[in-house]
């Protein structure tokens, strides 16, 4: 992925996201930090729906006033990866393929939107499961993080991929959408309820349950053997009960860390034409989790 850079009049970015029960984010720390390393200006701000009249309906109205306003983009979170797109005047090739947006850019009159969740759930596999085995593997959750996802985990090798979602019809689009561009690969829909974990070498956890918001774990943990790894989105907590359950018994585990920071850094290049460095930024945001870093983070 390429960008021009596209400085500010008054040298500064204003970016931010919108979303449902936001308020938590480490999004603004993240794209602030990193900006003042950069030695750039980046104001990032928060427009929570669930605060705003309207709510998810009102996610035209807060896109027009941000470009209106002179923002250089938004970040876009659940529930909107996907109701944004008819919002918009363009699609990046990668947010095309998936089905969602998690990031739309500002440019000279025109919505662009891109995903840039698929590059952060890709880096977290490169780099905490490196010759993980990838021959068939369970995911939970077909939402608009769940289709990037998706896609990475089929870019990244894995040759037999089946989605479960409570929403059975949702599994099935996924399924449509992905399958003609994998088409060597067996992608499959299959029931939510899971009785056996025992045929798959990774199980990935793609809802939101395991966040501060929803407690508990997508399935049984007495399913988990030893022989799997187990990934997660979520980064609140850093630890869901899914994880620590994986972790007690020898499983190879990727948390939500690497996801947030890695699609982060990208959406801050394209927002601002320049190159974050994403090492700093994980370096960041893991020293937060251990009580070393700025508490702003």
């Amino acid at each position: 992925m390429s960008a021009t850079r596209h400085e500010p009049a008054n040298g500064r970015f204003r970016t931010g996201l919108v979303g449902s029960g936001i308020l938590a984010s480490r999004s603004p720390a993240l794209h602030m930090q990193e900006g003042r390393a950069l030695g750039l200006e980046v104001d990032y701000r928060l427009f929570d729906l669930e605060q705003i009249d309207g709510g998810v309906t009102a996610l035209g109205a807060v896109l027009t006033a941000a470009e209106r306003a002179g923002f250089a983009g938004l970040n876009v979170t659940h529930p909107c990866k996907q109701q944004v797109i008819p919002l918009l005047d363009e699609l990046s090739e990668d947010a095309r393929a998936i089905g969602a947006v998690n990031t739309v850019v500002f440019r000279a009159g025109r919505r662009i939107g891109h995903n840039t969740d698929w590059v952060g759930f890709d880096m977290g596999l490169r780099t905490q499961l490196q010759q993980a085995r990838l021959g068939r593997v369970l995911q939970l959750g077909a939402g608009g993080a769940g289709a990037a996802v998706a896609y990475a985990l089929l870019r990244a090798g894995v040759q037999h991929l089946q989605i479960a979602d409570l929403d059975a019809a949702k599994a099935e689009h996924l399924v449509r959408a992905l399958a003609p561009q994998f088409s060597e690969r067996r992608i499959q829909a299959r029931p939510a309820a899971v009785s056996s974990l025992a045929a798959y070498d990774g199980l990935v956890n793609a809802t939101p349950v395991g966040m501060a918001k929803y407690p508990g774990t997508p399935l049984a943990i007495d399913l988990l053997t030893p022989q799997q790894w187990v990934a997660e989105i979520i980064y609140f907590p850093m630890e869901t009960e899914l994880l620590r359950a994986a972790r007690a018994i020898g499983c190879r585990t990727v948390d939500g860390g690497d996801m947030a920071v890695f699609q982060a850094a990208e959406a801050l290049r394209l927002f601002t034409g320049h190159t974050p460095d994403a090492q700093r930024m994980l370096r960041a945001f893991r020293a937060h989790d251990r009580g070393q870093a700025d508490p702003s983070l």
